[in-house]
């Protein structure tokens, strides 16, 4: 091929706003990757340049799946190194990149405010853009400020003062962002007795994966009804604020449930531990990651419970992934207009845009094919290995693809190259969302050819 025809091509692509992040996100993986390999940034022989991408790729994924260990293996440069990644992948490089040139008073493409706006907001408007931003930075900032501090109050009266501000600030910041990295060489086992420190990351946790226009309109109101002047007046938030906070909700207390239903691991001793236990982990599963148990010891109808939740994720707009609360929600309405009847989804009285109905589905087909593909790959890999099972393969696949970071003891770490390659690709698109790198696989000019109709059988 020709090279100028390749860089045209190329060139092409870029013009379409999904390929930003695409691009933004690899060049920060990269970065990250060299950074962590330099020798100041891990302990001396611990880390190849392959476990420093892995965990560069895992951390601006904001995954926490990681094959060395954290707390042990990286040095206090290499765990800033990963706690920024960690930041710049929860808000997105697309946000930075919009942050700064808004600072510096430069003027944004449209096309560039309509693939932010899209991606941040519900709605289509972006001339208040830059506003709109600034506050989701003072948002985010200020609650994983006010995070730290109630993790640094935790810490004190075991934890020198130094340590536990430097602890707090990472977890605060991990929390927030859904990544699940943990500077204690356990995750957040050692830390089960500490019940304030693991409710206030069960919160940022809850808060962070709700997405930016949910607090926005939440902040909004907790304004308003500080304010005197309005504190009378009705207020009501929009349907997306509605659907992801009910179905969030619902999604918690589900899982809860079920885990408390089908067992637990036997180390917890009374039932305010199971409780706890069961709380955290539906919370967790749903894109972040923390564990405060073996995981790897749950009852296998326990895990399956888990791989559903961190097979849905987090919401729209947030620093989660999965499918999304409101997918679920779009496709019980769809499922539910089918069966009695009905020609249009609806929710909470209001139709649902067909375009939002078709993209929902689609979005399930191309999910379900790349884990699908995903199994069949990390079966052919590590079939005959000692100790991996094969729901720990699914449990694991999905808990990359979901950028969640559980795992079924030491899977991720006993996995093969190839499987480690997959494992790293399958958080990349699991960040960026299927359908945008459909998109980018698939851009082409509108055709204008017809075809005739054709009738097959289903059922």
């Amino acid at each position: 091929m020709d090279v100028r025809v390749a860089i045209r091509r190329v060139l092409i692509v870029l013009r379409v706003p999904q390929a930003l992040p695409a691009a933004g996100f690899l060049a920060v993986i990269l970065i990250g990757s060299a950074l962590l390999w330099m020798p100041w940034s891990h302990q001396p022989g611990a880390v190849g340049y392959f476990n420093a991408l892995f965990t560069s790729t895992s951390a601006v994924c904001v995954t926490g799946l990681v094959t060395v260990n954290t707390a042990n293996d990286y040095t206090v440069v290499g765990q800033v190194v990963i706690l920024v990644l960690i930041q710049m992948g929860g808000l997105g490089m697309m946000a930075y990149a919009a942050m700064t040139l808004s600072i510096l008073r430069r003027r944004l493409s449209l096309r560039t405010q309509a693939a932010l706006h899209d991606s941040l907001f519900q709605r289509d408007e972006a001339r208040d853009f830059a506003r709109r931003f600034r506050q989701i930075v003072t948002i985010t900032l200020s609650l994983e400020a006010v995070g730290a501090l109630l993790l640094f109050l935790s810490l004190l009266p075991s934890t020198d003062s130094s340590s536990a501000a430097w602890r707090a600030v990472f977890h605060s910041i991990s929390s927030f962002c859904n990544a699940g990295f943990s500077i204690f060489p356990n995750n957040l086992v050692d830390m089960r007795a500490n019940h304030f420190f693991l409710a206030i990351v069960m919160v940022l946790i809850l808060v962070g994966g709700v997405g930016f226009m949910v607090l926005h309109e939440v902040t909004g109101e907790a304004r308003r009804l500080l304010s005197r002047r309005e504190r009378g007046k009705p207020h009501l938030f929009s349907l997306h604020t509605n659907i992801v906070l009910r179905t969030s909700l619902v999604l918690v207390v589900f899982g809860a449930a079920a885990m408390l239903l089908l067992g637990m691991t036997g180390g917890e001793q009374t039932w305010g531990e199971r409780i706890e236990a069961a709380l955290f982990h539906s919370i967790s599963a749903r894109t972040c990651g923390f564990n405060t148990i073996d995981v790897g010891a749950l009852p296998m109808a326990t895990l399956l419970v888990l791989t559903v939740l961190m097979f849905i994720g987090g919401s729209p707009g947030s620093c989660a992934g999965g499918v999304k609360t409101t997918t679920l929600a779009v496709m019980l309405a769809r499922v539910r207009g089918y069966l009695t009847g009905q020609q249009e989804a609806t929710l909470m009285g209001r139709r649902l845009n067909s375009d939002v109905v078709r993209g929902t589905g689609l979005l399930l087909v191309l999910v379900v094919v790349w884990n699908l593909i995903g199994l069949l790959i990390l079966t052919h890999f590590e079939q005959g290995r000692p100790g991996i099972q094969f729901q720990h393969l699914l449990f694991e696949q999905i808990s990359a693809f979901g950028t969640v970071g559980l795992s079924t003891g030491t899977t991720t770490a006993g996995l093969s190259v190839a499987s480690k390659i997959w494992i790293i690709a399958t958080m990349y698109v699991g960040r960026l969302g299927p359908l945008t790198l459909v998109t980018l696989a698939m851009y082409r000019r509108p055709t204008r050819v017809g075809f005739p109709e054709g009738k097959v059988m289903i059922g």
